[in-house]
């Protein structure tokens, strides 16, 4: 079982590799393309429209042909989306091509996820999922150095990334682990009814979408647009990666033991100050890669706080629609992110873009401050804070499940 566990984790890192080094990638790559802000920005966030496309539909998908072959489709889905774009090169066709590979990636993601949900003992489940997570944000912080010694002008990159799905695919579909058999999830969420119950959590990740798109497809096409070293910003796109997990537990903790909004508050104002310090401070490594680690941290704590919170507002029989409903709503945020950004960054450069990324924070402070003199703080759920990425399809939030007699329920697919 172990084993059968450790093949899935390993293939998702190997993903999380190769989208870390992409999606930067083609941020340095369309300053080269000219293609112009408006369209740069469009294609940069046609992935996320993808993504969030893929993560309404790919479970139907998983549902009817079965895990090991749904792999093999959304794998291949996302080689022919990176394969092509060096043979097409047009807004047009990268734009098809990144929407492609959005839905492929969420496709993996959500088949992961839901085969250890399954597979994976109830006792075992939280350190099954914190080693998956672990696991991705190092991957992703991996796929950051490979930028350093890339040659952006070549079609080495997507060749590379074809490969590498194509070896997680191998992985997945050697492995001698059976497929669980899915069922229907429960809980229906009516729309607009999470909004109601949780309108700072809908805010925050809508908030966390903008933010983390516009800044790892905008900066480090800024910072090679203005004579920075691939490998400085590989370092620095590195640093953030790290500082993101860096902060998951302490934020966790803090998260588990008090109101969750007020952590909130503190990470929304901390991002800000981080991103206006960037602008302030002096040009240097030693002093903006400490600020590079802080932003990346509290940027990617806002969204699984806002998970949390969530989780606490609505009932158990619900835990898997509120995560869908909140993939869907981050989804959507870092598909405005990039093309938003892009037009900012067109008209004011890049400290237009950090005042816009903390302005956004700021108004998610006072929006839950003033939501804190309304409301008072929900009790926290049985399952607490979880180290979980907006981009990862976190279905694994369903509550570990028992039987009437308080013993564990054998683990089914969320």
């Amino acid at each position: 079982m172990l084993v059968q566990i450790g093949t899935l984790i390993a293939a998702t890192s190997l993903v999380q590799l190769a989208n870390g080094f992409f999606n930067t990638f083609l941020s340095l790559r369309l300053t080269f393309e000219n293609f112009g802000a408006g369209l740069n920005g469009i294609v940069l966030s046609s992935y996320f429209v993808g993504f969030t496309l893929g993560a309404v539909g790919c479970g139907n998908v998983i549902q009817r042909i079965g895990h090991i072959r749904a792999y093999a489709a959304f794998a291949g889905l996302v080689v022919i989306g990176a394969a092509a774009m060096p043979l097409l090169i047009s807004p047009a066709s990268w734009i098809a091509c990144r929407i492609a590979m959005g839905i492929g990636c969420v496709g993996l993601f959500i088949t992961t996820e839901s085969w250890l949900n399954a597979k994976a003992l109830p006792d075992q489940r939280g350190r099954v999922f914190s080693t998956y997570m672990v696991g991705t944000f190092m991957a992703l912080a991996i796929g950051q150095l490979v930028i350093a010694s890339l040659d952006i002008h070549s079609a080495a990159a997507f060749h590379a990334v074809s490969a590498v799905f194509a070896l997680a695919l191998i992985l997945v579909c050697t492995t001698r682990a059976e497929a669980p058999t899915l069922v229907s999830e429960g809980g229906s969420l009516p729309y607009g009814e999470l909004t109601r119950q949780a309108p700072v959590a809908v805010a925050g990740c809508l908030v966390s979408g903008m933010i983390s798109s516009a800044f790892y497809a905008l900066v480090p096409a800024w910072m090679l647009s203005t004579g920075i070293a691939q490998g400085t910003i590989a370092l620095f796109m590195l640093v953030a990666v790290l500082g993101g997990l860096a902060l998951q537990v302490p934020v966790g903790r803090l998260s588990d033991r008090n109101d969750r909004r007020l952590v909130l508050v503190g990470l929304a104002l901390g991002y800000a100050a981080a991103a206006v310090l960037l602008v302030l401070l002096p040009p240097s490594l030693a002093t903006v890669l400490p600020v590079a680690a802080l932003l990346g941290g509290f940027m990617s704590t806002l969204y699984p706080v806002c998970v949390a919170h969530a989780l606490d507002r609505m009932p158990s029989d619900r835990v898997v629609a509120v995560s869908g409903r909140l993939i869907l709503v981050s989804g959507i945020g870092s598909a405005l992110g990039p093309i938003i950004g892009a037009e900012v960054m067109g008209r004011f450069d890049i400290n237009g873009l950090l005042y816009f990324m903390a302005t956004m924070t700021l108004t998610l402070a006072v929006v839950t401050v003033w939501r804190m003199r309304v409301r008072e703080a929900p009790e926290h759920v049985e399952r607490p804070f979880a180290i979980i990425d907006p981009m990862t399809a976190p279905i694994s939030q369903e509550p570990e499940a028992t039987e009437a007699d308080g013993s564990p329920r054998p683990a089914v697919a969320a």
